[in-house]
């Protein structure tokens, strides 16, 4: 009864020790770990937005989620948005990070995310198929071609895309960029359609 007593307090002792290591660890290495991925998000978020210096997250009351980000020029002018959709694809879920001009054109796409089958489904991420989305409106992706040998992750990329941005013009409604007209312009707190 000793000896099982002896070697639960060892444990114990063991679990306590490596307990106060970890937290160490978590200590000195978090806020690395948090400047690097906010570094690597707003290096996607300049790619898919490249004439954007400011990007700023827009999120519900409350919330930690992020619902798009509002993307501004040197000047401080609205130039577009940024935001995060996101589709099955053939094996895993396709993330996609999407830019939108103030017209409602795509700016660029970048896939962030996925685990789809080697050689086929990867050929997502390539240049020849994301570029296609450059200048195609964000409401209708008709314009793109799907990859042949891997359809169902390319529309899944589409069809998140699009889904996405019709969500996304629903929320904006009463910002001042008009998603559907393609205006940034405010004057003395009225869109120039209410002049």
């Amino acid at each position: 009864m000793k000896e099982m007593a002896r070697y639960g307090l060892i444990l114990a002792f063991i679990c306590v020790v490596a307990a106060g290591l970890l937290a160490t660890v978590n200590t000195l290495t978090g806020p690395k770990i948090i400047a690097a991925a906010q570094s690597e998000e707003q290096a996607a978020l300049k790619e898919v937005m490249p004439l954007a210096v400011k990007f700023t997250a827009v999120k519900p009351p409350a919330a930690e989620e992020i619902l798009y980000y509002k993307a501004f020029d040197a000047q401080g002018k609205l130039i577009g948005f940024v935001f995060k959709a996101s589709g099955k694809g053939y094996s895993s879920v396709i993330e996609t990070l999407a830019g939108i001009f103030p017209d409602g054109k795509i700016s660029a796409i970048k896939v962030i995310s996925l685990n789809e089958t080697p050689g086929l489904g990867m050929r997502v991420t390539e240049d020849k198929f994301t570029a296609q989305f450059n200048r195609q409106s964000s409401l209708d992706l008709s314009g793109v071609q799907a990859i042949t040998g891997a359809t169902i992750s390319s529309r899944a990329v589409m069809n998140s895309v699009m889904k996405k941005a019709h969500e996304i013009k629903e929320l904006i409604k009463n910002d001042p960029f008009d998603f559907a007209q393609g205006h940034a312009e405010r004057t003395e707190g009225k869109s120039k359609h209410d002049k």
